[in-house]
């Protein structure tokens, strides 16, 4: 048998097992339909002039109306820059995964040499036998590592949508307690504006009036730290969004959405979190891909280099002596590295603990996907019922205390002048209705972090903790 059927013998399987190909969209056709049915939100792949004139539109259309929480989050798949990036990275993957599903490219090499009345040339033809043979099971090991890239794409994606929705909550939320200390403060400065008469015309008492205006300076104290406060949740919503420049001064609801009625029911959260986890799912291929690549180890594990060479030899005539017909010479040479030294166990070996290791932390992974449900659940339930207090009951009742309080301070004449309370009393009260009414603003805002963060522990795992931008 000839060199030349060797070779096509060789390299015909490998060519018949088929090569991808570059899909339309860079890979993204199955990022849009995960990310989709997630958030109800369209992920798009920036990659031309023409595709950013036309996000610009929508981003442009999206913040000519208050922003809601579903149109901030498509205004940051359409803006934000590192998610575009990680859309890049999608590309990549899909390129590397092309590239690995082709065979190797034949070594072609020409040498020619000469002397005295002789000119010779050599023509070497030499392919990877190795590689030909060894190329559908690289290429499925590289199909699953671009699944896991899919899958990473999407996780970054519904990443982003759930940071987008805390800050969005904690901007409103922000914004609420603004606006509730200042209509306190404004209240506070009108009665510091009749004591301060009161004084003028020989009235009043001047303990009252140093209570009046030490309570008015607090207010002013707390009002300027929650204006940096919603300043700075602002911001953080603007970066996840990707805007700047006029686009900054987007418009957000007055308050947050209204408390639902009912909480969502517990059902079974652990199995839908490990059916549902985009994190686990890139874990199962890695591990897949790591258990292929450990079939491919221990199949090549005492040949590592084969290669088939065609030679061609070509010898011209030499007039100085009797030989005057060129000579055209052929054959074929067969090259593999003997493992007398490196017998491949070594590489055997770090291929079978590096799958292990995927395995354990797969079963890990599931581990903290369960605990993490439970304790979502746990904190979405909990912060429901707090809020429903302070909504239901708290509230109503320092409403009640409050208006008692100032009828009796206010009223001239009583028929029990022991009913009477003075404005120290007053005052406390205030204190506490404006301390109750924050921290119901605070009890909504936990509810709604603690809802997104359930979303994401069933789908693509619970946030890192970070630190607070409020300080407390």
């Amino acid at each position: 048998m000839s060199a030349r059927t060797i070779l096509s013998l060789l390299v015909a399987p490998a060519l018949l097992a088929g090569c991808a190909s570059f899909s339309p969209d860079g890979g993204m056709g199955e990022v849009v339909q995960d990310v989709k049915r997630e958030t109800g939100a369209n992920a798009v792949k920036i990659d031309s002039v023409e595709a950013a004139r036309r996000a610009h539109e929508q981003v442009s259309a999206l913040l000519a109306e208050p922003l809601s929480a579903d149109a901030a989050v498509q205004v940051a798949l359409l803006g934000n820059r590192d998610l575009q990036a990680a859309y890049n990275d999608l590309g990549i993957s899909e390129a590397d995964y092309v590239q690995q599903s082709l065979p190797p490219n034949p070594t072609f090499s020409f040498m020619t040499y000469g002397g005295t009345g002789v000119a010779d040339f050599e023509v070497r033809l030499i392919q990877d036998i190795l590689s030909l043979i060894t190329l559908p099971r690289r290429s499925r090991i590289a199909a699953e590592h671009f699944e896991h890239a899919r899958h990473g794409a999407v996780q970054k994606t519904l990443a982003l949508a759930g940071d987008v929705r805390r800050a969005w909550v904690r901007t409103i939320a922000a914004e609420r307690q603004v606006r509730f200390l200042e209509e306190a403060r404004r209240t506070a400065d009108e009665s510091a504006r009749l004591m301060a008469k009161l004084g003028e015309a020989g009235g009043g008492d001047q303990l009252e009036q140093a209570e009046i205006a030490a309570f008015y300076a607090e207010l002013s104290v707390r009002l300027g730290q929650a204006r940096l406060a919603a300043r700075r949740q602002r911001e953080t919503l603007t970066r996840l969004m990707g805007l700047w420049g006029a686009d900054v001064d987007f418009r957000l609801p007055d308050d947050l959405p209204p408390l639902p009625g009912e909480p969502r029911a517990r059902a079974d959260v652990e199995a839908q979190a490990i059916e549902r986890r985009v994190d686990l799912v890139m874990a199962r291929h890695d591990v897949v891909a790591l258990a292929k690549s450990l079939e491919l180890t221990q199949a090549t594990r005492y040949v590592s280099m084969l290669q088939l060479a065609g030679l061609v030899n070509n010898e011209n005539a030499n007039p100085l002596t009797t030989t005057n017909t060129s000579i055209t010479r052929g054959g074929g040479a067969l090259e593999f590295e003997i493992p007398i030294f490196d017998t491949g166990e070594a590489r055997e070996r770090k291929a079978r603990e590096t799958y292990m290791r995927a395995v354990n932390r797969l079963a890990a992974k599931a581990v903290n996907a369960r605990s993490e449900a439970r304790i979502a659940y746990d904190a979405y339930r909990s912060t429901w019922d707090i809020a429903r207090f302070y909504e239901k009951r708290v509230l109503p009742l320092r409403q009640v205390v409050s208006k008692q309080m100032a009828l009796r301070y206010g009223a001239a004449v009583l028929a029990n002048e022991s009913m009477r309370v003075d404005y120290f009393r007053v005052l406390a009260d205030q204190r506490a209705r404006i301390a109750a009414n924050a921290a119901a603003l605070d009890a909504r805002r936990d509810f709604d972090l603690a809802a997104i963060d359930l979303q994401a522990a069933l789908t693509y795992g619970m946030p890192l903790p970070t630190a607070s931008v409020t300080g407390d």
